[in-house]
């Protein structure tokens, strides 16, 4: 996950939850009496096997989109991928740096090295929401992939979801103290998403409570939607 900002008081809940975690890190919805508990487990964790089956699906070389700590950049190294990840957070990119692993401390709207030459873009573990206006983030996605190259997201699981907010991060220790543009988007919302940044669908599935997309451009391919998935 990349949660914009990191590096000051937006994100210090994020950073004090991958260095020294401090309980529960949820992201709360400001506008709304909700809040969503963040998988910090699991972006620290080694990849589960849902994530070395995607990677070993995908095309090379693959970029990480708001990598976090590295888990899908490894997923990928193992998968005999060349892999990069991209993140602003600089607590994720020092743990995955020690880890040993290609990481860049940048944005995804930075410039990227090799773009337009990219295999796979990877938007997992929520980062659909980044820069909180969905359409634009596909539509940079799209801009760093080759002519057959894809995108592959991890969509909410309610297929129509499509929330933009301003959420603030909170741990024990208290909320991070300024509001910063995120998306919640589900594969029926994603869709017009996507049309709008010129990519096409090719499959949807899912795996245990994990729901995922892959697009491309226009032409790189038949289409082969799996609706069936449910949710």
């Amino acid at each position: 996950m990349s949660v914009a900002g990191t590096d000051g008081a937006l994100g210090a809940p994020y950073e004090r939850a991958l260095r020294t975690p401090t309980g529960p890190l949820m992201l709360h919805d400001v506008g709304r009496a909700r809040s969503v508990r963040m998988d910090v487990d699991r972006f620290l964790a080694a990849p589960d096997e849902i994530d070395s089956a995607l990677a070993r699906t995908v095309d090379g070389p693959v970029l990480d989109v708001g990598c976090g700590p590295g888990r899908m950049v490894r997923a990928a190294l193992d998968a005999g991928h060349a892999a990069l990840g991209v993140d602003v957070s600089r607590a994720a990119v020092s743990i995955a740096r020690r880890r040993g692993l290609p990481v860049l401390r940048r944005s995804v709207f930075d410039t990227l090295p090799a773009e337009g030459e990219w295999g796979t873009a990877l938007l997992l573990d929520g980062n659909i929401g980044i820069g909180g206006d969905p359409a634009a983030l596909l539509g940079r996605c799209a801009g760093l992939l080759r002519s057959t190259g894809r995108l592959v997201v991890e969509t909410h699981p309610a297929a129509r979801r499509d929330h933009r907010f301003h959420g603030m991060l909170r741990d024990d220790v208290g909320p991070s103290g300024t509001p910063f543009p995120w998306a919640e988007v589900g594969r029926l919302a994603l869709r017009a998403h996507a049309a709008g940044a010129g990519l096409e669908l090719v499959r949807e599935w899912r795996t245990d409570a994990r729901r995922f997309a892959e697009y491309t451009r226009p032409g790189s391919l038949d289409p082969v939607v799996s609706d069936g998935i449910g949710g």
